[in-house]
C-alpha cells in the first residue's frame, strides 16, 4: 500500500498506485504522460496529484504543456553574466530578475521550463523561495536549479533541486535539458541548415498556434506591408517553418505560397535572439548555392527577426528580402525587431482565442 500522505512518488510507487508493471509506469513517466523530474542522483519522481489526475481521466491525458522560457533569479551584479550566457542559447527565452516578488509573479504566469536561483548572495533569504518552488505542484514540470558553491550552503536543498557551482555549469545543464532525452526529430548531419536543440518541441508549438495553412489575415498582412515600406524592399514575409517547408503566413512581392525548408534563410533567423541579416547572400558560403540566390529570383539581401509564441518558442520570422546587396542600419534593424514583436503578439492573441473557444465548447458539452 502507498501511504496516502505521500505526495512525491517513485516509479515503483506510481506502478502500485496505477496497478501496472514498473516498466509500464516508466514508459508513462518518460513519455510525458505523467509529469516528472529527476533527482540529483538521476531518479525519476512524480507528484501523487498527477497520478491521481491520470486515473480520474480514465487514462486520457493531454500532452504535457511545454515552454522554452527560463526564469533566472540572481543579484543584479550577477545578472550580466547570466545575460551573456543566455544569449548563446537561442532555443530558450530567458527572463531575469533581481527582485523575488517580480520573479514569482512571472513564474506564476508562465510555468517556465526551468527556474535558476543564484545563491551567491543572500543565501538565507533564498531558502524559503527554493523550498516554496520545490513544493509547488503547479511547477512539477519546471526544472529547478540552484547555483552556488557547496560551502555557501548551510542547509540541504530539496530533493528535486539540482545544484551546480557556477553560472556556466547552470547553462550547460540547461542546454542538456532543452535538448531533452529523445532523439532529435531532424538529424543535423547532412542538413544544409542548422536546427534548434528543442526542434521537436518547437514544431509542436508551431502546430498549436493553428496558423499553418490558414487563410490570409489583415493583421499579419499589415505588418509585412509596413516592413516592405519601412525598409524599401520589394519583398516582405512572415514565415513559419515546418520539418519540410517554409510556409508564408503573409507575403508581399512574392507569388510562391511556400518553399522547401532547405531554401529558408529563416532557418538561421529562428536561432537568433535578435535580427539576422546578410548584406549579400551570393557572397556568403551558407547561401551562395541556394536555388533562390543562384538562380531566379536572384535574392541578394536578407534581414529577419524571430517570431515567438506565448511559451517562448520561435515559430517563424518576419523578414525582408531584396534583389540587390545592401547593408542594414540600426534604425532598420530596430524596425524589423519591433514588427516581429508585434507579429509575436498577434500569434499569442490567436492562441489565447483558440483556448478560450475550446473552453467554451467544453462548457457547452457539459451542459445537460
Amino acid at each position: 500500500m502507498i501511504n496516502a500522505e505521500k505526495d512525491i512518488l517513485t516509479t515503483a510507487d506510481t506502478a502500485k498506485l496505477l496497478g501496472v508493471s514498473v516498466r509500464t509506469a516508466q514508459l508513462l513517466i518518460e513519455g510525458g504522460t505523467i509529469p516528472s523530474w529527476k533527482t540529483p542522483g538521476g531518479h525519476r519522481r512524480v507528484y501523487r496529484a498527477d497520478v491521481m489526475a491520470l486515473i480520474e481521466s480514465g487514462g486520457r491525458s493531454a500532452p504535457a504543456p511545454t515552454s522554452s522560457t527560463v526564469v533566472i533569479i540572481a543579484a543584479a551584479v550577477r545578472l550580466a553574466q547570466y545575460r551573456e550566457l543566455a544569449g548563446q542559447m537561442p532555443e530558450c527565452t530567458a527572463e531575469m530578475f533581481d527582485d523575488i516578488l517580480a520573479a514569482l509573479v512571472s513564474i506564476g504566469a508562465m510555468k517556465p521550463h526551468a527556474i535558476i536561483v543564484d545563491l551567491e548572495d543572500a543565501v538565507a533569504e533564498l531558502k524559503p523561495l527554493i523550498e516554496s518552488l520545490a513544493e509547488n505542484p503547479a511547477l512539477a514540470q519546471s526544472r529547478l536549479l540552484a547555483v552556488g558553491r557547496p560551502s555557501a550552503l548551510s542547509w540541504e536543498l530539496p530533493a528535486r533541486v539540482m545544484r551546480v557551482a557556477s553560472p556556466g555549469e547552470a547553462m550547460a545543464a540547461l542546454r542538456k535539458w532543452i535538448g531533452g532525452d529523445e532523439e532529435p526529430i531532424l538529424e543535423q548531419d547532412g542538413l544544409p541548415y542548422p536546427i534548434a536543440l528543442n526542434e521537436r518541441q518547437r514544431l509542436v508549438a508551431l502546430e498549436r498556434t493553428g496558423l499553418l495553412d490558414s487563410p490570409p489575415e489583415e493583421a499579419f498582412d499589415r505588418l509585412t506591408w509596413l516592413a516592405a515600406q519601412s525598409l524599401d524592399t520589394p519583398i516582405a514575409l512572415m514565415t513559419l517553418l515546418t520539418p519540410t517547408r517554409q510556409w508564408f503566413k503573409s507575403r508581399i512581392g512574392l507569388d510562391l505560397p511556400e518553399t522547401p525548408r532547405s531554401w529558408a534563410f529563416c532557418n538561421h533567423t529562428i536561432l537568433q535572439r535578435q535580427v539576422f541579416s546578410v548584406p549579400d547572400l551570393s557572397r556568403d558560403s551558407r547561401f551562395a548555392d541556394n536555388p533562390a540566390v543562384r538562380g531566379e529570383p536572384g535574392f541578394r539581401f536578407y534581414a529577419g527577426a524571430p517570431v515567438h509564441d506565448d511559451e517562448g518558442f520561435v515559430v517563424g520570422s518576419l523578414c525582408v528580402i531584396d534583389q540587390k546587396p545592401r547593408t542594414l542600419d540600426e534604425r532598420e534593424a530596430r524596425t524589423i525587431e519591433a514588427l516581429a514583436a508585434l507579429a509575436s503578439d498577434e500569434v499569442r492573441l490567436r492562441k489565447m482565442d483558440r483556448k478560450l473557444r475550446e473552453m467554451q465548447r467544453a462548457k457547452d458539452r457539459a451542459r445537460p
